[in-house]
């Protein structure tokens, strides 16, 4: 009896320790996302240090690092703002990237297959809360080596908006009536790569990426790449992953009608300041 209690006893220990084992598991990997837009500044006809500023200030906005801190299930992927970023980068320009759009917090749960954003827009607070999205892994014999692991490729395919057009100087009449009677951006498919370590066996990944059998190294899509550059596992100092509960809290969907809304207002107020000024501007689309 006492050889049966004794084994009992031994083997809930030793779940207990697999267990505490398990939940310990940490890890941060710093990333850097690149995107670029193609764009002729030169035949616009502004001035050269005007066109220099504006190339700094796009280079600040495509090119960014990240961080993830994970566990298991959980991650939070998040900006490592820059020291002139702290001020809101007043005046400049700002594009939304895949794979990072949060301004904020951005929590995944693969057990749960929840998430939550923290996004800042107009002046106002947003916690985005709805499910992960799903993707068709096709995974890939190929393999190569990122730092010091060993990486497996997978596929699948997305939409994005249609490449972006940025036009720079005076419009004429022809191309005011077209902008205003110019349908919703369209979509096209785009074939996203992804580079995963099975040596990190967690389904975690930058931005809106994950779902394969480890850690998601890279991502390439349209004109963007996503880099791991960092890792460390279980890091000396314990990392916190909550759920982040800031911000009014609204569906996926919800946000989405609030931004193009927004941006509808935005676009009639800029209109009618254009037909009072006639000035110099440039539009970005997509």
């Amino acid at each position: 009896m006492k050889n049966a209690f004794f084994k009992y006893s031994s083997f809930i220990l030793l779940l207990v320790a697999v267990n505490l084992k398990a939940q310990e598991f940490q890890g941060k990997a710093t990333y850097q996302t690149k995107s670029s837009i193609n764009i002729d500044l030169e035949s616009s006809g502004i001035p050269a240090d005007r066109i220099k500023m504006i190339k700094e200030r796009m280079k600040n906005q495509l090119e960014k690092t990240f961080v993830l801190t994970f566990d298991k299930s959980a991650s939070i992927y998040k900006e490592e703002q820059k020291l002139d970023q702290a001020s809101g980068a007043r005046g400049g320009m700002r594009f939304m990237m895949l794979g990072g759009g949060a301004s904020g917090d951005y929590y995944k749960n693969s057990q749960t297959k929840t998430s939550a954003k923290e996004n800042e827009f107009s002046g106002k607070n947003f916690l985005i809360k709805d499910q992960l999205k799903t993707y068709d892994w096709k995974l890939e014999q190929e393999t190569k080596m990122i730092g010091q692991n060993l990486c497996f490729k997978a596929t699948t395919v997305i939409e994005i908006p249609a490449r972006r057009e940025i036009r720079f100087g005076r419009r004429n009449a022809s191309d005011q009536d077209k902008e205003e009677n110019e349908e919703a951006p369209k979509m096209e498919q785009a074939i996203v790569t992804a580079w995963y370590a099975m040596d990190i066996p967690v389904s975690h990944g930058p931005g809106d990426f994950w779902g394969l059998p480890g850690l998601i190294l890279e991502i390439n899509y349209g004109n963007t790449n996503i880099l791991c550059t960092k890792i460390v596992i279980n890091p000396k100092e314990k990392i916190e992953i909550s759920e982040p509960t800031k911000g009014k809290e609204v569906s996926q969907k919800e946000y989405d009608e609030i931004i193009a809304q927004k941006m509808k207002e935005m676009q009639e107020r800029f209109r009618n300041e254009r037909q009072k000024s006639g000035n110099t501007h440039f539009r970005i689309r997509g």
